[in-house]
């Protein structure tokens, strides 16, 4: 007998028990408790904190870090951004893939455009790309969109999409980077919730 005739059989049991009729059949009610499951997981997945979802430990920068380097962090680490701090080790910039792009001389990446695109550009044209020259202070965003490791999944929706931003950084009261959550964190926590679903409902 499977989950879900056990399942059937228990509704049954709670009705002879409740000595009571109602005009919906055991399938309506069946489908009536899969849907309330699906809403019940997707606030408790709204309302996950940061913490338990960001990325950590942080790969950061100090300004003074040559370009160079930074860039060579960044394609080691596999990232497209890096928090820059101070000697306190406070969030007082970050430094993206776009920024090293300007640096390295494409100058077909523009804000409106998707790496994607930027790199299609380069291949369908002769980009002579430089060493990128300088340091990180040079081309660091000051102004960046934070949250704190207290904050929702659902509230860390609201702020990327007010901001249009592909990346969060997450930081303690005293504003030390502590994590990062970016879009593609959001699209892999979304996957694993959905597999996690059909796998449930997979009789």
């Amino acid at each position: 007998m499977n989950k879900q005739q056990l399942q059937a059989d228990d509704f049954v049991l709670a009705l002879q028990e409740m000595g009571t009729y109602i005009d919906v059949s055991i399938d309506d009610l069946m489908q009536i408790h899969r849907k309330a499951e699906k809403y019940a997981r997707r606030r408790d997945r709204e309302n996950r904190l940061v913490e338990k979802l960001m990325t950590q430990p942080v790969k950061t920068v100090h300004p003074d870090c040559t370009l160079s380097d930074a860039a060579h962090l960044l394609v080691s680490a596999k990232i497209s951004g890096l928090p820059v701090v101070d000697d306190d080790s406070k969030l007082v910039g970050i430094i993206t893939e776009a920024d090293f792009l300007h640096a390295l001389g494409v100058p077909s990446h523009q804000p409106g455009h998707s790496l994607w695109q930027t790199l299609e550009n380069m291949f369908h044209r002769q980009v002579q790309a430089r060493e990128p020259e300088g340091v990180v202070a040079d081309l660091m965003t000051k102004n960046v969109v934070t949250i704190t490791p207290q904050h929702s999944l659902h509230q860390v929706l609201d702020v990327m999409k007010q901001n249009q931003v592909k990346r969060v950084i997450v930081c303690d009261e005293n504003q030390h980077a502590v994590g990062m959550i970016t879009r593609s964190d959001l699209v892999r926590i979304f996957f694993d919730h959905f597999n996690k679903d059909k796998k449930e409902y997979d009789f």
